[in-house]
């Protein structure tokens, strides 16, 4: 049923599919690619079979060579070299309705053959396959960049409070009723201080920067939050009787670095704060700022020579003792690990240590910081994050168990964060809103509530989009009727990270796709509009207007040196012109591969439903000159003159499941 230089593809008569797929080089090209593969089928449930044959797969000659080409090799040589000359078999399920939809990676030289056919599960053995095996495993939570969680429970309703760094709206809290599905709940503001750098004029940014590592509260039927933000240099108070808002802003003096605040039972209230030195500072009643003659100590301190100190505290009081956690990296170990020490007053020493330090078998990533929060039925959780490449640092869903004897927490199981695990289910069936999705842009709404299109809202768009930096909304203006997008440029950039009113979606582990289609009649000359993967290593595919035609082009960027990175804004990237457009549109296309950190995006444009590659793969990464998880966005700018503008249409998000692309 189809044939080209790539595949041959056969239907047989039960109805299932065989075919052989390759890509094979005469020369060196380190060229990899993906074949997506539709075959119109009936509905249900399939069986997919790959044999694959590639030069890390059933390749007898590359071991012998690797165990150092014995010109005589003895028997246990000779049975490794026969076992090494079997492809790779694997097996994954799909369900079709009126198609078959899976892809085959191919890397240079490989060559794979596939069986497709029906195979409903008939099991009457009384178990689960999903029980016995990892699929099922509720971690990552979110799938996405949500750092530095802290949590309360408030009756059966979870909240969890996240780092939004420069993106605003900001200070995103997400909701849940069972621990383990979140939806968004607010943005406690729109807007921090306007400053500059937070407006993005100029050359002015504050990219690692913004607000971080917030602490959540709820008291005598209010809800606080407090953090700092690394541009400002201050600390914020938001407070507001509904999770909805009108939030109240203020400052607490002093700068309180990864804070966590306690209301204590006999009414005074506290706060701890620090890096590597941990303070405990009594405030005043009004949290304005520190109690004069109130309570004021260092706590604890981590060791010298610890990559990383005692920071992002989290305090509590649990049955009488007050315990303080904290995520640091142990130099024997070079892992972030969770800490927790325990006092009988907050006068006394607090006693403890390491409670956890798991990498949940991922890349020797661990998991740390974050807060606990009990259940209406006295058990007890954590939320912690762990770093996971590019796509950011997401969310981590722990047991917790406090030792009848010590009093101390005990993580999981011996420390280690279990696969599959029962949380409390208050509203069972709820339907939760994605945190991402397509958007047509025609209606702000979710469903048909228009309720929770008013309280959910921000700056005209759905929750799941956040711009980058504070935005300028008289240069963005949206049609709901056509459900377009239009922006347009008021400054000269050297590169996308200058750009104003970049409008962002978070990626997905283990990979996204995004879609959008740009109408560039309006772009002026030197102007860029398209679709960004935004962070310090950026790439994007946009139309641009060059001696008054249109190309589609694709950018990006290296990542600066070192861990934190070289500030290099003005940088603009490499370049590569892929096509001149007849026409004034093109849909562009974006997709990651997040999984054990390969980290990489291609950039497509779409033709007639066909994608066709712009440039090479980029490489992504996380640094911390940015120091968030890459995004999705949708942009603007200029290079030589201003005014000129770019409308979007269309915005279609996928996730990968199981090599395959799914709509979101």
């Amino acid at each position: 049923i189809f044939k080209n230089d790539n595949a041959v593809i056969m239907k047989m008569e039960d109805g299932s599919f065989r075919g052989v797929v390759w890509n094979d080089t005469r020369n060196r090209a380190g060229k990899d690619f993906t074949m997506n593969l539709s075959l119109e089928t009936e509905a249900g449930e399939y069986c997919i079979l790959t044999k694959r044959v590639d030069e890390d797969t059933c390749n007898p000659l590359k071991l012998w060579h690797d165990i150092g080409e014995p010109a005589n090799p003895d028997q246990a040589q000779i049975d490794l070299i026969k076992e090494a000359a079997q492809p790779f078999v694997r097996t994954l399920r799909r369900k079709a309705e009126d198609a078959l939809e899976f892809s085959v990676e191919l890397k240079e030289n490989a060559v794979v053959y596939f069986e497709a056919k029906k195979a409903p599960v008939k099991s009457d053995r009384g178990y689960r396959y999903e029980h016995v095996t990892q699929q099922g495993s509720i971690n990552p939570l979110t799938k996405m960049d949500y750092p530095d969680p802290d949590i309360i429970r408030v009756d059966d309703t979870y909240y969890m409070v996240s780092t939004t760094m420069y993106f605003m709206p900001g200070c995103e809290i997400l909701r849940s009723y069972d621990l383990v599905n979140w939806e968004h709940a607010t943005y406690v503001y729109d807007r921090l201080d306007s400053t500059p750098g937070q407006k993005l004029e100029g050359e002015e940014n504050i990219y690692g920067q913004g607000m971080w590592a917030a602490s959540i509260r709820y008291h005598e039927g209010t809800f606080y939050v407090i953090f700092v933000a690394n541009d400002t240099h201050k600390t914020y108070l938001y407070k507001a009787k509904s999770i909805d808002g009108p939030w109240e802003k203020s400052e607490i003096q002093g700068f309180f670095h990864d804070n966590s605040l306690l209301f204590d039972d006999d009414g005074r209230v506290y706060i701890i704060s620090g890096n590597r030195t941990i303070h405990l500072t009594e405030l005043k009643p009004d949290l304005s700022g520190p109690k004069e003659g109130g309570l004021d100590r260092i706590v604890i301190k981590d060791r010298d020579d610890a990559y990383l100190g005692y920071e992002g505290a989290h305090m509590y009081k649990i049955n009488g003792k007050y315990y303080l956690f904290f995520i640091h990296m142990p130099r024997e170990t070079g892992r972030r690990t969770e800490a927790c020490f325990m006092s009988d007053s907050l006068e006394g020493e607090f006693t403890g240590g390491d409670v956890m330090g798991d990498d949940r078998g991922y890349l020797g990533s661990g998991c740390a910081q974050g807060g606990i929060v009990d259940t209406p039925d006295g058990k007890w959780y954590s939320i912690v994050f762990q770093d996971s490449g590019a796509v950011g640092r997401l969310p981590i869903l722990i047991p917790v168990r406090f030792n009848e004897e010590t009093g101390m927490p005990e993580f999981g199981f011996r420390g280690k964060a279990p696969l599959i695990f029962k949380t409390p289910a208050a509203k069972p069936g709820y339907t939760y809103e994605p945190l991402v999705g397509s958007d047509d842009f025609k209606d702000c709404d979710a469903g048909d509530d228009k309720e929770y299109a008013r309280k959910h809202a921000s700056f005209g768009f759905k929750s799941r989009w956040q711009f980058n930096h504070e935005p300028d909304l008289t240069l963005v203006s949206r049609d709901e009727k056509a459900g377009t997008v239009t922006m347009t440029t008021d400054k000269l950039c050297k590169n996308v990270v200058q750009a104003k009113n970049v409008l962002t979606q978070r990626t997905t582990f283990p990979g996204s796709a995004a879609e959008i289609t740009v109408d560039g009649s309006a772009l002026k000359e030197g102007d860029y509009a398209g679709l960004v993967l935004l962070e310090s290593a950026y790439a994007f595919a946009a139309l641009t207007r060059r001696n008054g035609e249109l190309w589609i082009v694709m950018k990006n960027r290296k990542a600066p040196d070192g861990m934190w990175g070289e500030r290099h804004d003005t940088e603009a990237g490499d370049e590569w012109i892929a096509v001149k457009l007849a026409g004034e549109t093109a849909t562009l296309r974006a997709e990651t591969d997040f999984a054990y950190m390969k980290d990489v995006a291609n950039l497509f444009y779409v033709e007639n439903g066909v994608k066709k590659p712009l440039g090479p793969t980029s490489k992504l990464c996380f640094k911390l000159d940015h120091f968030t998880g890459v995004r999705f966005g949708l942009f603007v700018y200029a290079t030589k003159e201003i005014g000129g503008s770019a409308s979007f249409t269309n915005f279609r998000y996928e996730t990968k499941v199981d090599g395959a692309w799914e709509k979101c």
